[in-house]
């Protein structure tokens, strides 16, 4: 495979600006889930509480996930993500507030968490949308992997410092760390000016042209029909049943944190060697590492040894890696720029919208049935669904794009 240059997209402007913004958000978003699992635990015990407050979250942003395609495409996404991103990070500095002070309840964790799956909902699309109008689209893979370097040096180190910050001063302090990243992450924004595509059709008619594209693209809607029952298996198992898990057995949150931080060191792995190399096929390589994104649910329902564990989390991170470029490769160099965000809104909504049954659906049934053999089946069975994908050759035989070198002064770009 070819070599490639990372770095080449630092070069442009409107990209490191945004790849700043970015940067300092992972920062939050790495300490968040462990910060607020072990805030919920602060405030209730039942099996139900922390699923009860993901799905608070999830609900709302698959409500109004396709309106904010619309939004993103026709505002212009910046802008959307910056207002999705100052909103966020003042619903979380509220909730840290609520913590450190001990008066937090269980619903007020639940309607803030709704309130930012509400801008979160026009966030994400705008989001994926945001790369191939800041680099040129020779420049994607670099762009990915730089910014997914990024991710992996942060997944390394937030949920560590997250446990930390739990164990020495509180889940409240992590949260309010993470809100101040989310209004950092969205000033850094500003000088990121982009356009909205100014269309004539209503905003039915751009959600039904988003539609139309991506029901008719195979690969499209095979694998995030594929991604639905597998976020909710996640989700379900993972982080809602894995602190629970964690918690029951004296690995606690240092322990929760080191297999989380033992999945971003994986991540960090593959991100290196993708650095090197173009990555071809980019689904048939991305559905196989997802299925490596099992191994940690199915590993906590046998054992919660860290000689177990840690291995089979750092497997995860280095397929999952894999996965997510393979992924934003297929989207961003097969999608045209002008559907990029509705396109990626209908992905989003298929990606999410089981979410909620496994958070909500978890908990009952591991106290029907023990959390052991609820994570052993949803590993599995994540496993097997991401493997089957394959068995489509519009997924296995997706290749990449081709793009000409963007002229500089009359002359192409090198």
């Amino acid at each position: 495979m070819a070599r490639i240059s990372a770095t080449a997209p630092l070069r442009e402007p409107h990209f490191r600006w945004f790849f700043a913004s970015r940067s300092i958000n992972l920062v939050g978003n790495f300490m968040a889930p462990v910060a607020l699992a072990f805030a919920v635990l602060e405030v209730s015990d039942a099996p139900i509480a922390i699923g009860a407050v993901l799905a608070a979250r999830t609900i709302p942003m698959i409500v109004f996930m396709l309106i904010g395609g619309v939004l993103a495409d026709r505002m212009g996404r910046a802008r959307i993500l910056f207002a999705s991103n100052l909103v966020s990070g003042l619903s979380q500095a509220v909730v840290a507030v609520l913590v450190i002070a001990g008066v937090a309840e269980l619903w007020h964790l639940i309607a803030l968490s709704a309130l930012n799956g509400i801008v979160s909902a026009a966030g994400l699309p705008a989001q994926q949308g945001i790369i191939p109008l800041v680099v040129p689209r020779t420049m994607l893979q670099e762009a990915n992997v730089l910014m997914s370097l990024t991710r992996a040096i942060v997944a390394v180190a937030g949920p560590g410092t997250a446990g930390l910050l739990v164990l020495s001063v509180g889940a409240g302090w992590a949260l309010a760390l993470d809100a101040a990243t989310w209004i950092i992450a969205a000033l850094l924004l500003l000088p990121v000016k982009l356009s909205g595509s100014v269309g004539k059709a209503s905003v039915i008619g751009d959600l039904r042209t988003g539609w139309d594209y991506f029901r008719s693209t195979s690969w499209l809607w095979l694998c995030v029909g594929a991604a639905t029952m597998l976020n909710a298996l996640y989700e379900g198992g993972l982080l809602t049943l894995g602190p629970q898990r964690a918690e029951g057995s004296g690995l606690g949150a240092g322990g929760w944190g080191l297999i989380l931080t033992f999945q971003g060191i994986g991540v960090l792995a593959a991100t290196l060697v993708l650095m090197r190399v173009r990555l071809e096929r980019p689904l048939f390589y991305g559905m196989i590492g997802m299925a490596l994104f099992g191994l940690p649910i199915a590993a906590l329902g046998f054992s919660t040894d860290l000689a177990v564990l840690l291995p089979a989390a750092a497997l995860s991170g280095a397929g999952i890696q894999v996965f997510s470029l393979g992924w934003q490769l297929s989207i961003q160099e097969n999608v045209p720029s002008d559907l990029l965000s509705r396109a990626s809104s209908y992905d989003q909504l298929g990606t999410y919208i089981a979410i909620p049954v496994g958070q909500l659906a978890m908990g009952p049934l591991a106290a029907a049935y023990g959390i052991e053999n609820m994570l052993a089946i949803a590993g599995i069975a994540y496993v097997v669904i991401s493997l089957a994908t394959l068995l489509s050759p519009a997924v296995r035989r997706l290749n990449r794009v081709s793009f000409p070198a963007p002229e500089r002064n009359g002359a192409p770009a090198h």
